[in-house]
Order: structure tokens, then sequence, then C-alpha cells
């Protein structure tokens, strides 16, 4: 008898040790994978469980927080200019998810970060206020570019030259993201979702599309660089007309009285002569063009601003003919507003690139910096002497050439239009595209500035980089140098 209740103990006690042990198994060391699991209701009730912290532009913040009813999420976010700066905040709803700034950094603005955490607090999981992302927009830019684009498809980025601060980010049609940022029937997130316009797409970021002439100044760097041509005023050897290598496919130009045969560079830019490009292309060879191209940022996968840019596109194992193409930004060359930005920026800083980013520092409740992004942190590009001949054949598309819409008064303005091919055979609309810099020698601002029309509801004659890509450009310069 003694030797049964002895076994059934030992079991019981078995048992009671086994117990013990699951459940300091699963506190201490599932705990947290439970904790954090999407499906637990209490994470997001967590996440709006006080008023999110903000998004600020220029000192002010951009978003809010909205008290809600009815539900046990507590809070909501809520945009004070919604459309105006969704391509820099994106959204944060409840029912979706996060996207841009709001989802890069959700947990300091939801306050569950742990660098908001004292060491009491993270024992005992006090949660704390939240903190603050500070971005480096300046909303007279931004407001610049979203009015001047207005109803057409398109984007537009602005970018200080010297210290690699985005000023402006526009994407239209753009989208209030407090309309989906609690609970909703579903409805609004369907119409944006399936709108064939692509509302939630950010076009300055994430939707890379053929740059057309505005890559001839990535072919003209790379023909300097090379000592191809020693000067931007130094005769090429460019017949006119052009006929691919190994082809019967003529080259034409747009303008067929324009003086393109055997033109200088700063001709060809002026007029934009698609024979010197693909001639340039074709002698430089695709892989010293592709080595240019990614110096500018061509190829990058992994470009952060801190959100993540697709990557713009020069293609390799391509023939001459195909080389050619690329000399004028067509065959699968594709490129973003941020992109083409980035070349002008470059070329306006005396070859130097500085690194591209829309957040100065992000911020715990007190206002102590959690992260800080330095200005500057440049790389060159080009030499000094090939950007300063670019400049000035820039200057020439502007006072003289394609370019004649993008002009600030009393300022320094260099630019490249481009008109890029869409659909088989060119059949759709072109994208009008324009690439500029502008400088102000009193107040030595600067910026640089790229802008893509993707549909305008312009007759197909009427689509010019100049006459709907320049005047958006023109208009965040003129802002931004004021």
């Amino acid at each position: 008898m003694n030797k049964t209740i002895r076994r059934a103990s030992v079991f019981a006690l078995l048992l009671v040790l086994a117990l013990l042990g699951r459940a300091t198994w699963v506190q201490a060391y599932e705990g947290k994978a439970l904790a954090d699991d999407k499906s637990n209701r209490r994470k997001i009730m967590a996440q709006y469980a006080q008023p999110l912290g903000d998004i600020i532009v220029a000192g002010s913040p951009v978003t809010g927080s909205k008290k809600t009813e009815g539900s046990d999420l507590a809070y909501k976010r809520d945009y004070t200019e919604g459309e105006l700066y969704a391509a820099v905040t994106g959204y944060s709803s409840q029912a979706y998810g996060a996207t841009q700034l709001e989802g890069i950094y959700s947990e300091v603005l939801d306050g569950t970060d742990t660098r908001l955490k004292n060491p009491l607090d993270a024992l005992t999981g006090k949660q704390q206020k939240p903190g603050s992302v500070l971005t480096t927009i300046d909303p007279a830019v931004q407001k610049a570019g979203f009015e001047a684009l207005g109803k057409k498809k398109g984007a537009a980025v602005a970018i200080d030259p010297k210290t690699g601060r985005i000023l402006g980010m526009v994407s239209t049609p753009s989208y209030d993201p407090s309309k989906i940022a609690g609970l909703t029937d579903g409805s609004t997130w369907q119409k944006l979702t399936t709108d064939e316009d692509k509302p939630l797409v950010n076009r300055a970021l994430r939707q890379p599309l053929p740059p057309g002439s505005t890559f001839k100044l990535v072919v003209a760097a790379a023909a300097l660089e090379d000592g191809l041509y020693g000067s931007v005023d130094t005769a090429t050897d460019s017949p006119d007309p052009y006929t691919l290598p190994n082809t019967r496919t003529v080259l034409k130009n747009e303008n067929l009285s324009a003086p393109c045969e055997n033109a200088t560079i700063r001709t060809a830019l002026r007029y934009s002569c698609n024979n010197v490009f693909a001639k340039l292309a074709v002698d430089l060879g695709q892989e010293k063009v592709k080595a240019m191209a990614e110096k500018f940022g061509f190829n990058d996968k992994e470009l952060d601003v801190p959100v993540r840019a697709y990557a713009s596109v020069y293609p390799s194992d391509m023939d001459k003919a195909q080389t050619a193409l690329t000399g004028i930004g067509q065959f699968d060359v594709t490129a973003t507003p941020l992109q083409m930005a980035m070349v002008s920026a470059a070329i306006a800083n005396d070859g130097l690139m500085a690194s591209p980013h829309m957040v100065s520092q992000v911020v715990d409740s007190d206002g102590d910096a959690l992260e800080s992004f330095e200005d500057g942190d440049a790389k060159r590009i080009v030499s000094s002497s090939t950007a300063e001949q670019l400049r000035s054949a820039m200057v020439t598309v502007v006072e003289k050439g394609t370019g004649t819409n993008a002009a600030v008064a009393g300022a320094e303005v260099g630019g490249k239009t481009g008109t890029a091919q869409h659909g088989e055979n060119n059949s759709k609309t072109p994208y009008a595209w324009f690439t500029s810099y502008a400088k102000d020698a009193e107040t030595g601002k600067e910026v640089a500035v790229a802008v893509m029309i993707e549909d305008s509801g312009a007759a197909r004659s009427e689509v010019s980089g100049n006459g709907l890509a320049a005047p958006v450009a023109q208009k965040m310069m003129k802002a931004a140098l004021n």
C-alpha cells in the first residue's frame, strides 16, 4: 500500500514539475513571441492605447490622433493635410497596417519602442509616451509641387544638393490617409486599391519609368569623364540621321531642323539631339555608360531615404543598337524622380552627391534624439570640371533651348527636358520629364528638382518636358529659393 502511495506521489510531483516547467517556458521564452504575434489583440490595443507621436514638418505636426468611440482601440491616426503629405508620411491604419514613415517608425510613434523606456519601465512593462519623427521637408516646396501637379498623374522630388535633404516629395493623384486610419467598412480602401490611377503608389520613389532625354546628362558625364570628348564645346562625330548599328532603323530627332549633325554636347543638350547621345553610348560602350549610371545611383536596390526606393535600372547584356537606345533613356532604362533629382543634385554640387534623406531626427517625448541623420555625407560622382561644364550646358538648355519654362528670375537655373516613349511602338501617351537645379548667388540657397508627368490628360502632340514638367519644377525651385 505504501509503495503504491509513494509511486502516485512521485508521479503527481513529476506532473507538477512538468506544469511549472511548461509555465516557465511559456512565460520566459515564448512570452515575447506570443506578445508580438500579429493575431494578439493586446498588441494592437497597446499600439492605439494613447495618442500617437507625430511626424513633424518645419516644426509643426502634419499628423495627429483622434479619440475613437465604441472600440477597444482608444485612438486612431489623423492627418491635418493628408493629401498634401501622403507621399511623405504614408498611412497608419488600424485595419490595413502602416507604410512609409508611419511604418518604419511605428514603434517610436506608438510608444512601444524599447529605446523610449527606462530600465524600471522595461521591467514593469509600462508604456512610455511616444516619440516623434522630424522631417527635412520644406512646406512651401511641398505645397508648390502639389499644387503645380494638380490633377496630373505624376511625381516630383526636390533635394538640397549640398546636404541631401529632401525638401519636397509629391505623388499625384494622392489620397487622404485619415479616411483609412480607423476600422472602416472597407469601401474607401477598396476604391483606393482598385483605382487604375494607383493613388497608394508613391510615384516619386516606387514607379521607375523610362527617363527619356533626361538620361542624356548621364551619358554626357560619361563621355567627359572618359575623355571621349574634352569639352562640352568640342564637336562630336555624330552623323544625322543616325542609323542604329547593325540595323536599318534610322533614329530621328524631334526637331528635324535642329543643328544636330556633329553637334557639340552643349548644342546636343540644348536641342536634345538623339543622334549625338545614341552615338556617344555606342562609342563609350555599355559598360562605361553603366558604370557612370551606377555612380549616380542606378541599379542600387538598397536606396533608403529612409523609405526604401525602388531601383532605377541601367540594363546589361545588350547589342550595340540597344546600347544606342539607352543613350537617349529608352530601351530598358528606367528611373524614379528621386533618381533623376539625384543626378541634377550631384552636378549642382560640384560633382559630389550628398546622401538623400527626408528625416533629420527621431526623438523621444522630451525631444532627446534617438536617431540622427547627418547632412552632407557626400561621395564624388564626377570631377569638378565635368560638373562645371554640365551646369554650363544645362543653363544653355533653360536660357536658349528646350527648357525655357523653368527659368526663375534672378537665379542660375540649369535643366534637361525629356519625353519618353510609352507602350509598344510608342502607341501610348509619352511620359514628360524635367530635371534641373537652381542657385541664388545672393542667399547661397540651392535646390535640385526632378518632375515626371505620367499622364496629364493632354493631347499627344502637347506632351513635352518643357510644356508639362518644367513649370512644376520652376514653381518648386522658386519656393525653395525664397
